[in-house]
């Protein structure tokens, strides 16, 4: 089986936890500081602060931003869900503005049509590894004095006109769960140029304490361990490479699937550095095979795939629950019921992409 995505972890990360595990200093410690300056140095940002997951960055990004109950927040129902549930963390309300169906991000134009006098924030997602039209989005949050918050979850080395995502807004989460382009285990970074905003980060990540036992406001246990930090040290040192090789990978899949009616390659924005998280097709009505049908015949050759995602977030239960039209964001909607994702991680061979290729070609036939 060619497994859909693979985390890469070699006798160096092995190596960084066991010396971490002989020092005796497993929590948080000089190891997380190492690895918050290393990232802070790679993205060219002033502050970046470990935490314990991308959704408690997510949380206190917004947090920081004292994002609460009144307050809305614009952002994309085409995602993981934790980026809309965040918003509902603070007691806010999520909008959801459509997509743009080529790069599958939040569409501007979109977005402007959403904001009312209780918008606070934009959250823009980089799905898949491509960067959302930041320059856009930077242009409407200081038109209209909102806050622009990045989700970079799938996003790690992603560039926007040759400046690297999680740098264009006020605040910024990453992920390093084992399926992302770099991973810690489980891991999240938030990050910013704001000083203000770090030490809320700072503050709030850590039980709310200014010093051991004083605490100065209500804070949470969402401290990133040593253990996690020096396999993200690693990590970090490799990703670029890493990027290169799913970069490749995209482009000789993109080659061979141009070429087969009904399936459609994803779309690159020329402005962007796309990473590839994931690499997402469209399966159209001019294919053979319904989108389903396809991944059940791919994965009977040995092929892993996924769906990201079957379900558009307005669709979830917990947001029917709340109310919301499920006719909103038809874009969004149609993409769920044809995306589907195919293996394009660095561990992916030459001859892994042929098969993929030559098989979904039979398959049309």
């Amino acid at each position: 089986m060619i497994p859909i995505a693979k985390p890469l972890i070699g006798d160096e990360e092995i190596n960084a936890v066991i010396r971490v595990l002989k020092s005796g200093m497993l929590a948080h410690g000089k190891e997380v500081e190492a690895f918050e300056k290393e990232f802070a140095e790679y993205l060219g940002v002033k502050h970046a602060l470990a935490v314990s997951n991308g959704t408690t960055a997510l949380d206190l990004a917004l947090k920081a931003l004292k994002i609460g109950p009144g307050d809305e927040v614009i952002t994309t129902p085409f995602t993981f869900i934790a980026s809309a549930n965040a918003v509902l963390f603070q007691g806010a309300k999520p909008v959801f503005a459509d997509i743009d169906p080529k790069t599958f991000n939040l569409d501007p134009e979109e977005v402007k049509e959403k904001i009312t006098n209780k918008t606070r924030a934009i959250l823009v997602v980089h799905l898949y590894g491509q960067p959302a039209d930041m320059k856009a989005f930077k242009e409407i949050a200081e038109d209209y004095k909102l806050y622009l918050i990045e989700d970079c979850a799938q996003a790690h080395g992603a560039k926007f006109e040759g400046q690297k995502v999680g740098t264009f807004g006020d605040i910024a989460a990453f992920s390093f769960y084992p399926t992302k382009n770099m991973t810690t285990g489980e891991g999240g970074m938030v990050v910013t140029n704001d000083d203000e905003l770090a030490r809320r980060v700072s503050l709030l990540r850590n039980h709310g304490q200014t010093r051991k036992y004083l605490h100065e406001e209500l804070g949470y246990n969402y401290r990133m361990t040593n253990i996690a930090a020096a396999i993200g040290r690693v990590q970090l040192r490799k990703l670029d490479e890493w990027n290169e090789i799913r970069i490749r990978n995209a482009e000789k899949l993109t080659r061979g699937i141009s070429k087969i009616e009904g399936l459609i390659p994803p779309y690159v924005d020329p402005r962007a550095k796309h990473v590839f998280h994931q690499y997402v097709i469209r399966v159209t009505d001019e294919y053979p095979l319904s989108r389903d049908e396809l991944q059940e015949k791919l994965r009977e050759k040995g092929i892993g795939t996924a769906v990201h995602y079957p379900m558009p977030v307005h669709h979830q239960p917990l947001y029917q629950k709340l109310g919301y039209p499920r006719d909103c964001c038809p874009n969004a909607i149609e993409a769920s019921k044809q995306v589907l994702s195919l293996p394009v991680h660095p561990a992916v061979s030459e001859k892994d992409i042929t098969y993929i290729v030559q098989t979904l070609k039979e398959l049309s036939s």
